[in-house]
């Protein structure tokens, strides 16, 4: 009994950004400023993407799935976070701490195929135009999203399941917003080998070949445009895969500065390093889902024009 209450924990305390104090208040008003974006944004272009027939292809149903993902994936975390900034309450349940594990997770292995789907998909329209309607038709690019949630849900689960499964010899402190998973891991008091062994396979298959699907889909558009006799071609083809390629440096550029930063044993520098990846760690949750939409609706007249019409449409 005495070994169960020393491996069991009943929450977890996050730490957020209790050492600064002074600062509680500024990320509050802009986490909650951006999360609202975050809300209306990807909720206009869901919208926009059901009830506007001319949004009704491949690329814009990704793109609604990719907007309903980044709902899904801040309100998972987000409101517990400005909790915690105006308030004293940092304890997370342990079953509250698996779902918001559960959940970030699979959120963030489906983007990462969603956002390889979405590569291909501008390779099928550019590359192969005549055979683009008869390959990409709305029975295949809705499995291509269903297998993307599916995957992405299973690899959360094997990966949550394995996390929470270990021993934390009531170490309950996580130094983050959020129960990211490598925080937690470091809590736990046994051998994590299997869980480093999961994540790096969970890696090379979520993050390094969509990211090798993407590298070639835009390799093999980038020479079929420079071989466009057409100036006007040529614009309209960078000009529809500008957004998603945006988007794409964005979101892997934060994964790699936060799962890739140098370790130090200096005790200065390691704190520096930890404040380094909880700010970075925000701009992956908050600041690029923020910035989806409005990539998406600057870059895309079809967008524009439908989020127009939906604006200035009166029901009968």
């Amino acid at each position: 009994m005495d070994k169960f209450n020393q491996t069991f924990v009943s929450e977890f305390i996050l730490l957020g950004l209790s050492g600064y104090p002074k600062l509680k208040l500024i990320y509050f008003v802009l986490i909650l400023v951006m999360y609202l974006v975050i809300l209306i944004g990807n909720g206009v272009l869901i919208i926009a993407s059901i009830f506007d027939s001319r949004l009704h292809t491949p690329m814009y149903f990704f793109l609604g799935n990719l907007s309903f993902l980044d709902v899904c994936y801040t309100s998972s975390s987000v409101p517990s976070t400005l909790v915690s900034l105006i308030s004293k309450k940092r304890n997370i349940s342990f079953s509250g701490c698996a779902v918001q594990m559960f959940t970030g997770f699979a959120m963030g292995s489906t983007e990462c195929l969603l956002l390889g789907m979405m590569a291909f998909d501008r390779y099928m329209a550019i590359c192969n135009p005549l055979r683009y309607p008869i390959i990409m038709h709305k029975l295949v690019y809705v499995l291509m999203a269903s297998v993307s949630w599916l995957s992405g849900g299973i690899n959360s689960i094997v990966q949550t399941a394995l996390a929470m499964q270990l021993p934390f010899c009531g170490k309950n402190i996580i130094n983050h917003f959020t129960c990211e998973i490598l925080a937690v891991l470091k809590l736990a008091c046994a051998d994590i080998s299997l869980n480093i062994i999961t994540m790096v396979v969970s890696n090379i298959a979520f993050l390094v070949l969509p990211l090798l699907v993407i590298f070639f889909s835009y390799m093999f558009i980038l020479y079929t445009i420079l071989r466009m006799s057409s100036a006007t071609g040529r614009h309209k083809a960078f000009s529809t895969c500008s957004a998603h390629l945006t988007v794409v440096i964005i979101f892997y550029g934060t994964i790699f500065f936060m799962y890739a930063k140098p370790k130090s044993q200096d005790l200065l520098e390691k704190d520096k390093l930890q404040a380094l990846g909880k700010f970075i760690s925000l701009f992956y949750g908050v600041v690029t889902p923020m910035l989806n939409p409005v990539i998406y609706s600057l870059r895309n007249k079809d967008v524009k024009a439908a989020v127009k019409y939906l604006l200035n449409h009166k029901p009968v």
